[in-house]
């Protein structure tokens, strides 16, 4: 499987990182932040990416639940001793993460094993940490993960990549494909998944930026997104985290600026008096990261103002052809 070849320019796609490194350049321009406000925003996006990485694998917990469970060492009647262990497991390994999220830093075999075993800790002990040394395959991917005798290999090859040739690419590309690519590897008995997601945010996090949370809602067009980049389209994918990501810096700002109110569904907006586009159509170039938009829930959220400057931008490059 050729993997470096991976085609990602398009108009589309450099709007929306020209708007994430603008928010990033605005967000460091705040700098130096609240300690405060900077801690109590980190640790929302800490259990919200808890609970979605953990549901795209099955935990049946709520966001509540979830919280409960982390903070108050509080058991939910009715959900599985594996799921509690998820939680508590997925946010030790998340505090890790924050520990290593520095500039410069290089990703090891060791802190790949680490954060592993704390994902697994408590649920597979004979498995967690450890690479996988027998053949798997897994349900509802469109291909077979490569010989279990090449991961330790293949794994070198990835960090070397994400350690040299990929820090040439723009942060978002290096982290998604490496995401991609371990995936396709597949190095772990169980909780692979969870260790991509928890890796791909720490190369983002140690390039000064925050953690892309895929949203568990989003679960099916995230594995269709990455059995796409199985044939060699990381378009999807890349739209993806770049949406997540866009996300994250959106609630850094608005709550360190009070902007947030800016932020309605689209629902809110196209019904407007005299707003002269619909719901549909909005809601199809928000999909397309066309406009500044992030997700809550099943929700878009976006601006009036980020519409129609899109919308102004569209007819003076048509009148100027």
């Amino acid at each position: 499987m050729e993997w470096k070849n991976y085609p990602y320019e398009s108009e589309s796609w450099e709007k929306q990182w020209n708007r994430i490194a603008e928010k990033k350049g605005r967000l460091d321009q705040l700098r130096p932040l609240p300690a405060i406000a900077v801690q109590n925003i980190r640790d929302s996006l800490a259990l919200e990416w808890t609970h979605h990485s953990n549901g795209i694998e099955g935990n049946t917990l709520t966001l509540q639940e979830t919280k409960m469970v982390i903070e108050d060492g509080i058991t939910i009647k009715g959900k599985s001793l594996r799921e509690h262990f998820e939680a508590v497991n997925h946010q030790e390994a998340v505090e890790y993460i924050e520990t290593l999220a520095l500039p410069g830093y290089a990703l090891s075999h060791q802190d790949v094993l680490t954060v592993h075993g704390m994902v697994l800790q408590k649920i597979e002990k004979d498995y967690a940490g450890r690479y996988w040394h027998l053949g798997v395959r897994i349900s509802g991917a469109n291909f077979v993960p490569p010989n279990a005798l090449k991961v330790e290999a293949l794994m070198s090859e990835l960090l070397d990549w994400a350690n040299g040739e990929g820090r040439l690419l723009p942060a978002v590309v290096r982290a998604a494909v490496f995401h991609h690519r371990f995936v396709w590897i597949h190095p772990f008995f169980d909780g692979n998944g969870r260790t991509a997601r928890l890796l791909f945010n720490l190369l983002l996090m140690s390039d000064g930026y925050p953690p892309a949370i895929i949203l568990k809602n989003d679960r099916k067009k995230y594995y269709d997104a990455l059995n796409k980049a199985n044939n060699g389209d990381y378009g999807k994918l890349l739209l993806m985290v770049m949406q997540a990501l866009e996300r994250s810096l959106d609630i850094y700002l608005s709550h360190l600026t009070n902007s947030y109110e800016d932020y309605q569904p689209i629902s809110s907006i196209v019904n407007e008096p005299d707003f002269p586009y619909g719901q549909e159509y909005v809601g199809l170039l928000v999909r397309q990261g066309k406009i500044d938009a992030f997700k809550e829930g099943r929700n878009w959220l976006t601006t009036k103002a980020a519409v129609l400057d899109y919308m102004e931008n569209r007819e003076r490059k048509r009148k100027s052809k």
